[in-house]
């Protein structure tokens, strides 16, 4: 009989069960089943419990970014991330805008939004204004659902209706906006959404599908600024000025060109995304919201293309080269994996924030300096160089360098500009053999 993926009882056997089982299952080596386990100061008890169906995990290299003055705050900022340059990159940045004082943050109330669906609606334009003539009852009635968050000054803030068509026709569609304080928000929002979703009904005769927080966090931005000077920006074969106007230039195509925008925001979010991860938070949800705010701010523009950047560029009076970001950061400090992760509760003790406004001021900060970064790059030597460089050395590693070995296949793969797994196996034999050196 074949195998099968039905497997009754998967979650009642222990990590050790599962393991051993899927190890069975794909044929593994023991030294590659020996890849799934814990490390030193991590209980996997406690991993178990966070997701199904735990076998083991996935380590990701975990860096520092330096040299980080953000509100004249120093910062060491951990960054989880697999690709290479992103973590020097960021550092080098920041130590760019020392110089004029480091990066300036700010951000809005920590608000988020809880949609309720409301379909089959008699009469939506006199149902959305019974809604909104009740709006502090139902307030009211959201906030005693969560008497802690509204004690530390938190909980539902205002409510807003929309009337919406859509492919199953007319809808309503309530937006409940809650103060999340330090969390990031999901089972408060959540839960009042749930609570008043009765009453909605009651109150437009129509029947409530979906009660769910918005990863959209319009209302929950963080915002950061930074002057990188003209003079810390030159090049052996280009003036400071000369490398901001490549800089902005660079910035244009993405403001016009929606092919471009994709990538220039996805630098951004190579650094964001990394923090956001070594701090436990939803990195998905974080993702989600910020491609999702750079399409919904080009439909709220005049812009003539359907995304925008992230950040912006201008050149101030003196000639230096002034950025700017603004991102929805709908993080937390508490719950969630950040209050039981080990290394992830040990990240946020180093990166030494004492709220979720801070740390989301931190990522906008640190996606400015990864967004610089590769902007500077690619506007003058190319991206391929020192990314590249830390390619070669992961290919190295792959093929099989030992650590006094590394280097040279790294220096034979960049001189002959064949940077391709291939050849990094072919150098290593030709060093282990005496072949052409």
């Amino acid at each position: 009989m074949d195998r099968t993926s039905e497997i009754p009882g998967f979650y009642r056997r222990s990590i050790a069960e599962r393991r051993a089982f899927v190890q069975a299952w794909a044929g593994l080596t023991d030294e590659e089943a020996r890849s799934f386990e814990f490390p030193p100061g991590v209980d996997p008890g406690t991993l178990d419990r966070m997701i199904e169906n735990v076998i083991g995990v996935m380590p990701l290299p975990l860096g520092i970014a330096t040299n980080f003055r953000i509100n004249d705050k120093e910062y060491l900022v951990p960054m989880a991330i697999e690709e290479p340059s992103v973590v020097a990159a960021a550092s080098n940045a920041a130590k760019v805008v020392r110089a004029s004082g480091g990066f300036f943050a700010q951000s809005t109330a920590p608000v988020m939004i809880g949609q309720v669906q409301i379909l089959d609606v008699p009469d939506p334009v006199a149902a959305r204004l019974r809604l909104l003539q009740r709006k502090e009852d139902l307030l009211a009635a959201a906030n005693a659902k969560d008497p802690v968050l509204v004690k530390f000054g938190g909980g539902a803030k205002d409510l807003e209706a929309r009337i919406l068509s859509s492919p199953r026709g007319t809808m309503i569609v309530v937006h409940l906006l809650v103060d999340a304080r330090d969390a990031g928000g999901m089972n408060a929002v959540n839960t009042m959404c749930e609570a008043l979703a009765p009453e909605f009904a009651r109150l437009t005769g129509g029947r409530v599908v979906l009660r769910i927080i918005s990863n959209l966090a319009i209302h929950r931005l963080a915002r950061a600024h930074a002057t990188f000077p003209a003079a810390s920006l030159k090049t052996d074969t280009a003036t400071g000025a000369e490398v901001v106007d490549a800089i902005l230039d660079a910035y244009a195509l993405a403001v016009a060109d929606p092919f471009r925008c994709a990538t220039h925001n996805k630098g951004i979010m190579n650094g964001v995304s990394s923090v956001v991860i070594a701090t436990g938070n939803d990195f998905r949800a974080i993702e989600s919201g910020a491609h999702s705010y750079a399409a919904w701010r080009a439909g709220e523009s005049d812009a003539s293309t359907v995304i925008l950047p992230l950040t912006t560029y201008e050149k101030d009076k003196d000639g230096n080269l002034v950025g700017s970001i603004e991102i929805p950061a709908p993080v937390g400090l508490i719950g969630g994996a950040t209050a039981v992760h080990p290394t992830a509760k040990a990240n946020v003790k180093v990166l030494g924030v004492k709220s979720a406004k801070e740390l989301g001021e931190v990522l906008a900060a640190v996606g400015l300096a990864q967004n610089f970064s590769a902007l500077r790059a690619l506007a003058t030597e190319g991206i391929q160089r020192g990314h590249m460089e830390l390619h070669a050395r992961n290919l190295a590693a792959s093929a099989g360098a030992r650590p006094d070995e590394v280097d040279r296949v790294v220096e034979r793969l960049i001189r002959d500009h064949q940077i391709r797994f291939d050849r990094a196996k072919e150098i290593l034999e030709e060093l282990r053999h005496g072949g052409p050196g």
